[in-house]
């Protein structure tokens, strides 16, 4: 989505960043500005400064500052797009989008105002359940048994759904009312046309977005009826493999104890803030997606997952590593904490107390350690099978890893288990992966040719050879140039793009490579920013005189159709990528001489290329 950047300058205009800032941090009036203690780091008097005038916070402590837009972004996580949105909403405008159709448009907004009213009538079951808890000693006196104080009942909105089967009918007059089960609250037998309450006689946990909003709600039984847990449905506002119970609760503490701890269940999350760890959240209900890790990368660069040590906790643990490999570059840290069988966070917590669980967690098994068990699992490394076995589990988890310094670790870690060079390892792996796609078919030779290369041939192939086949060439300059032009115009492109172009573009020589790398990182962690946001965030960066050469003169027009545009940027990826493999052919040429597997390679590579330069010219 492209917004307009006269329309983010006249939504600035309109919104006062003291009344943003103000729903969030308590401010006091302090001269011209407002102060208050810092949402971003843990702080007992305040540096932390709103200024009317400005339209502009800062904190002199931590240094973050920003407006409006920039606070949101940081303080709830939400990407460049939600704020703006969010923002938008307050002051009744609508966010433009020119690539939008207005039909398009109008189901959008109809949309939102939908996904609203669900929010609505879930806040006001909420607030009905916090009632009926206050009303029910054996919930009370449930959750008191499980070490639960009022304070953090309070803090996370527990609640508590009566006995009966239509207790909601009254609550909302309209008991018939659609929205109650579109909302997830009522379940219509369509048979009979008969309504009841999904929820009954238990203790209720409110799930909210990380703007704050109920968006669905976790119920568990009071004694050991079955299911023991029960989750809403799927609904438009409620998406259970993209949402974290405890994130909106957990954001400052994420951000002061540098980490956040993933956990399993709703209890989990309430008694470990009982105990004073306030930075946990939950799945809820199904496995880690990496909308999980993207979402919970917004607050903080380390992760620690805790599982069960039982068998069902280590497959969680290794969905969670599936999720987490794409996300596990040089500046991140994620971690497993496996407990013993018998235990969950909360009931290890109750039993062995929060210094016990604080030195399991620094004791925590890294991403790294954790890949390394994962691929050797099941395989005898003391013979060559089970080390070949391991080696081609290993291309699986090593390949989505971003490349840098942690990547190329591994590798040689890798290879040095499976009894290798890391290069013949590489090797291997690139002959497995060209197995696994589909080739060109290779050119006939008569019944006399020689499958070894003619002298001449050879004489060609060894004087082309450069330091740099294995890594592949540098793009042209033109197109390099236009693909990173259309990357800052649309970076929303990045979501249609492999592990390989990735890793192509970072390869790129600098400046190119590193300002790839830059767009990955902040999309990762925004989402899809507009280049006037881009252009501000890189100012002092070594990649800013690169990137707005490119975005300006006549040649950076990269307006048009989006899926025109999309099109092109795979036709100069398709190119780049056969220049790299013909680089790559001229290395196994002169590899030929003196290894012949390495013509089987050279075949797969050039049949590659050309399977590419013929798709080129139909997409750019």
């Amino acid at each position: 989505m492209s917004i307009p950047q006269p329309f983010l300058q006249e939504l600035l205009s309109r919104i006062d960043v003291v009344e943003v800032v103000g729903r969030y941090v308590p401010l006091r009036k302090a001269g011209a500005n407002f102060m208050g203690l810092c949402p971003f780091h843990g702080e007992k008097s305040p540096s932390f400064s709103v200024s009317p005038s400005k339209q502009f916070f800062h904190c002199f402590g931590c240094g973050k500052s920003g407006n409006a837009i920039g606070f949101l972004m940081e303080h709830a996580g939400m990407g460049f797009v939600d704020a703006v949105e969010d923002l938008a909403r307050q002051v009744g405008l609508i966010v433009p989008d020119d690539h939008v159709a207005p039909a398009d448009k109008e189901r959008a907004a109809a949309a939102r105002q939908r996904q609203a009213t669900l929010s609505d009538v879930l806040e006001k079951a909420g607030q009905d359940y916090r009632k009926q808890l206050r009303r029910s000693p054996k919930a009370i006196a449930y959750l008191k048994a499980r070490g639960v104080s009022g304070e953090v009942a309070q803090r996370y909105g527990l609640g508590y759904a009566p006995e009966g089967w239509r207790h909601l009918a009254s609550v909302f007059p309209e008991y018939d009312d659609p929205l109650l089960a579109e909302s997830g609250l009522v379940i219509l037998n369509e048979e009979d046309d008969k309504r009841y309450d999904r929820f009954r006689d238990r203790v209720m946990f409110p799930i909210r977005n990380v703007k704050g909003e109920c968006i669905g709600f976790g119920g568990r039984v009071l004694a050991d009826e079955k299911p023991k847990y029960l989750n809403s449905p799927e609904t438009p506002v409620f998406h259970k493999g993209q949402e974290l119970y405890g994130l909106f609760e957990a954001r400052t503490a994420i951000r002061e104890s540098g980490f956040a701890l993933v956990t399993e269940g709703y209890m989990d999350v309430v008694a470990l803030a009982q105990l004073g760890f306030d930075n946990a959240v939950a799945t809820l209900g199904t496995a880690c997606t990496a909308e999980h890790i993207a979402k919970l990368l917004r607050f903080t660069d380390s992760v620690v997952f805790s599982f069960d040590g039982d068998a069902a906790g280590r497959r969680a643990a290794r969905k969670a590593l599936d999720a987490a490999i794409p996300y596990a570059a040089d500046t991140r840290s994620v971690r497993f904490l496996f407990l013993p069988s018998e235990h969950d966070p909360d009931s290890f917590v109750r039993v062995h107390g929060a210094s016990a669980f604080s030195r399991h967690i620094a004791d925590a098994t890294p991403l790294s350690r954790f890949l390394v068990e994962a691929a050797s699992e099941h395989c005898d490394l003391g013979t060559p099978e089970g080390r070949a076995h391991m080696a081609s589990k290993a291309r699986l988890f090593w390949e989505p890893l971003p490349d840098g310094a942690l990547k190329r670790q591994l590798l040689g870690e890798l290879a040095a288990l499976a009894q290798l060079d890391p290069l013949d390892l590489r090797e291997v792996w690139e002959q497995a992966a060209a197995r696994g796609r589909p080739l060109a078919k290779p050119p006939q030779r008569s019944a006399g040719d020689s499958p070894r290369l003619s002298r001449a041939e050879s004489g060609r192939a060894v004087a082309q050879t450069s330091l740099g086949a294995r890594r592949g060439r540098a793009a042209p300059a033109g197109r390099v140039d236009h693909a990173a032009r259309l990357l800052l115009s649309h970076m929303e492109f990045l979501d249609t793009l492999s592990h390989e172009d990735n890793a192509l573009l970072s390869a790129q020589e600098a400046p190119h490579g590193a300002l790839f790398a830059w767009i990955e990182a902040k999309y990762h962690e925004h989402g899809a920013l507009p280049w006037a946001v881009l252009r501000e965030s890189l100012h002092g960066h070594s990649c800013q005189a690169l990137a707005e050469r490119v975005m300006t003169g006549a040649h950076a027009q990269t307006e048009g159709d989006t899926h025109e545009l999309r099109l092109e940027l795979r036709g100069l990826l398709n190119r780049m990528l056969a220049e790299q493999l013909r680089a790559q052919e001229t290395e196994a040429l002169a590899a030929a001489q003196s290894d012949p597997s390495a013509l089987q390679r050279y075949r797969a590579l050039q049949a590659r290329r050309v399977a590419l330069e013929r798709l080129a010219p139909q997409l750019s």
